[in-house]
């Protein structure tokens, strides 16, 4: 991460350890107060901090130890991201009964913990790392789609969550202190996400429409950095860097807004992390991410005059 991406790394994620090192298990080992255990069905609330819990609390520990060794020394902005709470309320399961998103005060209960554990968390990174000028919070919401839509499956897979309203999500994702928020699934709430206040929207590129774009457009407007997700996040042959550019120009274009604009308002990523990639690939995507934003910095009109994989 740090030789790779070194204007923004960040702590990776490692799901494939198992137990814990999820993004759900891995970001409850975070909360306070709440304490969550493994059941058949999946994560659940539980009275005490048990073994599948303290899992999860010394994956994130081990990290934290890695990153300070790699990182001694460094100086700049750092990435963390956790599951943001209407993932994580749509995952766990209250101890006797169905899943937190159907009881708002569960929910209330869930994101007021969450919302301190992840600034304990940030405190923790910058003691480690004292050379960090900025955490750059990023709250995964996959689910965020389907919570609104109301499309959730209660803890039986016989029926559906009530949809949730969007001024219960903005008012909880002002509790956290201007996250990016990513979401790779289709319909992402861009204008809701723009009136929570958020620094950055994170979204899988290839899922955009059309139809997205007088939102996109007001996000832009609105001064909101964009994360796109423009190579594939699992072992795949990449496209040449000029390829790799040429959406998010042509996007830029058809948005209206100036070229000189966009490299300071667009981020290049993977479209949906590289947790199931093998290390090598990794490396090349996040290569390949950072090459082809610096055509974007140096050609963003594409007029041909930066060297793109070998010719002009």
């Amino acid at each position: 991460m740090f030789g790779e991406v070194p204007g923004l790394p960040y702590l990776p994620e490692l799901p494939a350890r198992g137990v814990g090192a999820d993004l759900v298990g891995r970001t409850a080992g975070l909360l306070v107060d709440l304490f969550v255990e493994v059941q058949p069905s999946g994560w659940r609330l539980s009275d005490r901090p048990g073994r599948d819990h303290q899992r999860a609390v010394d994956h994130l520990r081990r990290d934290l130890d890695g990153l300070e060794e790699v990182g001694d020394g460094y100086s700049g902005p750092l990435k963390l991201q956790v599951c943001g709470p209407w993932t994580l309320a749509g995952a766990i399961e209250l101890k006797y009964g169905d899943k937190m998103l159907a009881d708002a005060g569960a929910v209330r209960d869930l994101t007021a913990s969450l919302a301190q554990g992840v600034a304990d968390h940030c405190a923790e990174v910058r003691r480690r790392l004292p050379g960090v000028t900025e955490i750059v919070l990023q709250l995964d919401e996959p689910g965020l789609p389907g919570v609104l839509a109301g499309t959730v499956p209660t803890a039986s897979g016989f029926g559906r969550l009530a949809a949730v309203e969007g001024w219960r999500v903005e008012e909880s994702l002002r509790l956290f202190e201007a996250p990016v928020v990513h979401c790779c699934a289709p319909s992402v709430p861009f204008g809701l996400l723009r009136s929570a206040g958020v620094r950055g929207i994170s979204v899988d590129a290839g899922l955009l429409r059309r139809r997205d774009e007088d939102a996109l457009g007001e996000v832009i407007e609105a001064g909101i950095v964009l994360f796109l997700g423009v190579v594939p996040g699992t072992d795949a042959r990449l496209a040449d860097v000029g390829v790799v550019a040429k959406p998010v120009r042509d996007l830029w274009r058809r948005l209206g807004f100036a070229a000189d604009r966009l490299a300071g308002q667009a981020v290049l990523t993977p479209a949906c992390g590289l947790a199931g990639a093998s290390p090598r690939y990794a490396r090349a995507a996040l290569a390949a991410c950072k090459k082809a934003a610096q055509v974007l910095r140096d050609d963003p009109e594409g007029e041909g005059r930066v060297p793109v994989g070998g010719q002009r």
